[in-house]
C-alpha cells in the first residue's frame, strides 16, 4: 500500500459514534439513577469538614488492629467514633462527635485515656482539629452553591459564546458528571471531604473544556462542511478531536493514578474523584453533550453569523487606508531613530523615489 492511499485512508476512517448515542444516554441514565439510589440508600460519607467533630491522629509504635482501637472506644462510651489507619498500618485517626462541654482538648485527653496512650508505651499524639457543628453546615451549604453557581456561570458562558442548544448540551454533561462522581462515593462509602468538593468543582472544569473543544470544532464543520447533517457534522467533530481527547485524559490520569497510589491517604479522595471525573467527563463530552444538542435540534443556521446589511464599501476603503496610513508612520519612525543612533541622516521613502527619478532622466 502506497504512503499516498494510506494517508487517504487515515483522513477517511471514521467512527460512528452518534450513530450509537441513544444507547450512551440510556447507558448514562442507568448510571444517574444508580447514583441517585446509592445517595439516598446510603448517602455519602462525610468529614469531619462537613459534619462537624473532633478529629485526633495517634501514632502507635507498631502495627495496631482496628477492632481493639473501636473495641475500646465503644467501652469508653463513644460508639459514634470512626477509627481508620491514616497512611500506615500504625497511624490511626479517629472521628468523634462533639460533645456539650467538651472542648477538643479535654475531648482528646478522654480518649487518650480510654487507649491507654501514655509516653510510656510510646502512643503519640500527632494532632488534633476541631469544627463546630454551625461552621461543618456553613461549609455543607457553601459547597452545594459553589457546585451551582459554576453550573450556572457555564450555561451563560456557553449560551453566549455558541448557542443555547449547546449551553444546555454542556450542563447536562456537567451535571451528569457531578451526579455520577457522587454516586461512586456514596457506594463507595470514601469520605466526603473539603478536598473531594475542590476535586468535584475541578472535574466541571476539566469536562467543561472537553466539551468546549468539540463544540468549537462542531462550529467549524457547520461553516465549512456545504453538505451533510447535523449528526454527520457533529461525529466528524468528535472524530477529529479523537486524538486530542485521548491523548489529554491519558496523560492526565496517570499523574492522578500516581497521586492515588503513592500520595498517601490524606489526598486518596481528592484523587479518587478526579479519576472518576476525568473517565465520565471524557465520555459525557462525547456523547451526552452532543447527543443533548442534537436532541434539542442543532443546525447550521444556528451557528451562521447574520449577513451585516448594506456594507458601507467606502467607509471599509477609507479605514484600510488610515490603517496602512499608521503602519507607515511608524515605520519612518523606527527608521529615524534607527539612523539617529548610528549618526546617519534619515531620508524618507518618497524623498528617495524623487532623487531616484531625477537620476534616471539625466541618464
Amino acid at each position: 500500500m502506497s504512503e499516498v492511499t494510506m494517508k487517504d485512508e487515515i483522513e477517511t476512517k471514521e467512527i460512528d459514534f452518534m450513530r450509537k448515542r441513544f444507547i450512551a444516554l440510556a447507558f448514562s441514565i442507568v448510571l444517574i439513577l444508580g447514583s441517585f439510589a446509592g445517595l439516598w440508600m446510603k448517602g455519602l460519607n462525610f468529614g469531619i469538614d462537613f459534619t462537624g467533630g473532633t478529629l485526633i491522629e495517634l501514632s502507635y509504635p507498631e502495627a495496631i488492629d482496628l477492632n481493639v482501637v473501636r473495641t475500646e472506644l465503644v467501652d469508653a462510651g463513644y460508639s459514634q467514633a470512626v477509627a481508620q489507619h491514616f497512611g500506615s498500618a500504625t497511624d490511626v485517626l479517629i472521628r468523634i462527635a462533639p460533645r456539650e462541654g467538651l472542648n477538643s482538648a479535654q475531648l482528646s485527653n478522654q480518649v487518650m485515656e480510654a487507649l491507654g496512650a501514655t509516653a510510656d508505651n510510646g502512643i503519640q499524639l500527632r494532632r488534633v482539629e476541631f469544627v463546630g457543628p454551625q461552621v461543618g453546615d456553613e461549609l455543607t451549604e457553601d459547597g452545594a452553591l459553589a457546585v451551582l453557581y459554576a453550573l450556572i456561570g457555564v450555561l451563560i458562558y456557553v449560551a453566549l459564546r455558541f448557542e443555547w442548544r449547546f449551553s444546555v448540551g454542556s450542563v447536562a454533561a456537567l451535571i451528569h458528571d457531578v451526579i455520577i462522581t457522587l454516586g461512586v462515593f456514596a457506594w463507595t462509602q470514601v469520605q466526603f471531604d473539603l478536598t473531594v468538593l475542590a476535586a468535584i468543582l475541578a472535574v466541571i472544569g476539566y469536562s467543561l473544556n472537553d466539551t468546549i473543544v468539540v463544540f468549537d470544532r462542531v462550529r467549524e464543520n457547520f461553516r465549512t462542511m456545504r453538505d451533510g447533517s447535523p449528526v454527520h457534522v457533529t461525529n466528524v467533530a468528535v472524530n477529529q478531536m479523537l486524538a486530542r481527547t485521548i491523548m489529554t485524559s491519558v496523560t492526565t490520569l496517570i499523574v492522578l493514578l500516581a497521586l492515588y497510589f503513592l500520595g498517601g491517604e490524606i489526598i486518596n479522595g481528592f484523587a479518587l474523584a478526579l479519576i472518576i471525573g476525568v473517565v465520565v467527563g471524557t465520555y459525557s463530552s462525547t456523547y451526552v453533550a452532543s447527543a443533548v444538542a442534537l436532541m434539542l435540534g442543532v443546525s447550521k443556521e444556528d451557528l451562521m453569523k447574520a449577513p451585516k446589511e448594506g456594507p458601507d464599501t467606502e467607509q471599509e476603503e477609507a479605514e484600510l487606508q488610515r490603517l496602512f496610513l499608521e503602519q507607515e508612520m511608524k515605520r519612518e519612525a523606527r527608521e529615524a531613530k534607527a539612523a539617529a543612533k548610528q549618526g546617519k541622516k534619515y531620508i524618507p521613502q518618497d524623498e528617495l523615489d524623487e532623487l531616484d527619478l531625477v537620476d534616471d532622466k539625466k541618464k
